[in-house]
């Protein structure tokens, strides 16, 4: 007669969880991993624009350390690593969300390897009219812009209009940043009464 399996105890689940915390052979340590969670949730964010999904997928990214489903080999910093891992995950959630078909095979052949027609790529191009009402729209706000106050425009044109660097803005004009951010305002708020 076999012995019965040993009922699986809070002891047991302790060490489980222990077992799992510990990084799997040549990954660094825990904490020079944590030393970069926050520029691995900044990446996060800055890519899905949703903070709590950029804090689980981060929490996937340490969960697949943990298991020692990715392994570190040394050839990078553990930074770029681990913003390696982030970007697969990241990419992984993109195509589960988009319910469209990778294109990465595609080659542009008529029919695709399974005999499905192959995905038409479109890019459309505006019509006559609406591009002369788009021109008709630009001539009108470059007109406002022209009719704000010297101070205003030129703070506007050159940051906004040319994309100058704000620093070198404050330069040219002589005045200091934050003066500079209220001129801007200042001229939003102008050309947005005059609309």
């Amino acid at each position: 007669m076999e012995a019965a399996a040993p009922a699986f105890t809070a002891t047991a689940a302790t060490a489980a969880t222990a077992i799992a915390a510990v990084p799997a052979a040549g990954t660094p340590g825990w904490p020079a991993l944590v030393a970069e969670r926050s520029a691995l949730v900044r990446f996060a964010r800055r890519r899905l624009l949703d903070a709590s999904l950029a804090e689980d997928l981060v929490h996937d990214v340490f969960e697949a350390v943990a298991s020692g489903r990715a392994r570190f080999d040394g050839r990078a910093t553990v930074r770029t690593w681990l913003t390696a891992i982030l970007k697969h995950k990241i990419v992984d959630l993109v195509r589960s969300r988009s319910g469209h078909e990778s294109l990465d095979g595609w080659a542009g052949d008529a029919e695709a390897d399974d005999g499905a027609p192959a995905p038409e790529l479109v890019c459309p191009q505006p019509r006559p009219d609406e591009v002369a009402a788009q021109r008709e729209h630009l001539a009108q706000v470059l007109e406002r812009v022209r009719a704000l106050p010297d101070t205003l425009r030129q703070a506007f044109e050159q940051r906004v209009l040319a994309d100058e660097d704000s620093a070198d803005v404050c330069r040219t004009l002589g005045i200091s940043e934050n003066n500079l951010f209220v001129r801007l305002h200042r001229a939003r708020a102008a050309l947005a009464a005059a609309a």
